[in-house]
């Protein structure tokens, strides 16, 4: 069978609802991967943990999320994208689940480790399944989609699960979005069964290994950009729960309130990227011209937004927020259209995979660095401002490391 004939029914068989399952997906990873730095006001002292542990917590999600993120990478282009994401997905629910019955540092750190292992799965296949059945003038659109996942889950997280934390408590919270996490497998069986059983593309295994992967300028161009915005994002995501409350005073309920209003401007900023970005493109934009022209103004914008919270007063530190969530939402979408554009079907799951693996070492270093500044010097200050500078360092790798937004010729010889 010819890879056209073999494209046919699986063009047909994908349904509309795969790439808002995708984002849902996306969204269930953020609520749970989000829950620890809510409840970190609430663990601090139940637990006695110190600044510096808690930054470990943080960290430990990405000792195996980031190499988990190349295992997954090779599963979805070369096995399936479908079962792997469930599977992951499964995982990871479980860890929630389980995290509301931890006794100790230890075993937080345990179900950390697993809880990354899980949601390593989640960017790589849906890069994959977007690569192979999304044209290129609707991957600002569809990313964007799985980019609300990433706003609105720390959104909701934060909100719901800061104000339930109050009448729960934190152990209640972990139990509940774990258990109501496991509920998305249903709805994706039903609606990917028969992708989920279809063989790999017969093409699939034509694809660039890892080593010439690798060895692409461009690869590391995009890693080390999406490193640069990672470093801020997180540090947002980590992070702001206990700064609004230890540095300003803010109530539980309060600051999921202030945190759940600035995820949703960050996610009403990546759908707009997106969707301005598909236009523009429609009516003749190249690629590489729209997408490097919202990397660069998007991270001047965010990095300015960091570098205003460390040495404006209270208020108007709180308004720079808003700032760094505009700047950081927009240039979501563009990163994975970017790597899914390199790289092609072929190889975009691989791609994402390492590209997303390089990026996330932000999230190892950057809880354990910002955690050692906040306790040797009681306040958050120093730490914007290495956000700042870590985030504007991605202008460079976007706009000049990588050298043109277009499909990769992997057909050529090595």
């Amino acid at each position: 069978m010819t890879a056209q004939a073999q494209a046919a029914p699986l063009r047909a068989a994908f349904s509309p609802l795969v790439v808002p399952l995708l984002g849902l997906a996306i969204f269930i990873n953020y609520v749970d991967r989000g829950n620890l730095a809510t409840a970190a006001p609430l663990l601090k002292t139940e637990l006695s943990l110190s600044a510096s542990e808690i930054g470990v917590l943080i960290s430990a999600f990405f000792w195996t999320y980031t190499p988990g993120l190349v295992l997954a990478g090779w599963l979805a282009d070369r096995v399936n994208a479908y079962m792997t994401l469930a599977a992951g997905l499964a995982l990871w629910s479980l860890a929630t689940l389980f995290t509301g019955f931890a006794s100790g540092f230890a075993v937080l750190l345990v179900l950390r480790l697993v809880l990354g292992l899980g949601e390593a799965s989640a960017f790589p296949c849906s890069s994959t399944i977007i690569a192979r059945h999304v044209p290129a003038s609707r991957l600002g659109a569809a990313n964007a989609m799985t980019l609300l996942g990433v706003s609105l889950g720390p959104a909701v997280g934060v909100f719901f699960g800061g104000l339930l934390m109050a009448e729960l408590g934190w152990r209640g919270i972990f139990i509940l979005f774990g258990a109501l996490s496991l509920a998305w497998v249903v709805p994706w069986f039903l609606t990917t069964r028969t992708l989920a059983a279809a063989p790999p593309p017969e093409d699939a295994a034509d694809g660039p290994s890892l080593a010439r992967i690798f060895a692409q300028r461009d690869l590391w161009g995009a890693a080390l950009g999406h490193f640069a915005v990672n470093f801020g994002f997180y540090f947002i995501v980590s992070w702001m729960p206990l700064y609004l409350v230890q540095a300003h005073g803010y109530s539980l309920t309060h600051m999921a309130t202030l945190g759940g209003v600035i995820y949703l401007v960050y996610a009403a900023s990546a759908w707009g990227s997106g969707v301005i970005s598909d236009r523009r493109i429609e009516a003749g934009g190249s690629p590489n011209a729209v997408r490097k022209f919202f990397f660069v103004a998007t991270l001047l914008v965010a990095s300015a937004g960091l570098a205003a919270a460390a040495v404006l007063p209270p208020t108007a530190a709180i308004a720079s927020l808003f700032v760094v969530a505009v700047g950081l939402g927009a240039v979501g979408p563009h990163i994975f259209a970017t790597g899914q554009t390199l790289a092609g079907p072929k190889a975009a799951g691989k791609w994402i995979g390492v590209q997303n693996a390089i990026a996330n070492c932000a999230g190892i270093t950057g809880p354990i660095i910002t955690g050692i500044i906040v306790d040797r010097t009681g306040g958050f200050e120093g730490a914007f401002v290495v956000a700042a500078a870590v985030t504007l360092t991605g202008v460079v790798s976007w706009g000049l490391i990588v050298r043109r937004i277009a499909p990769l010729d992997w057909s050529a010889k090595a």
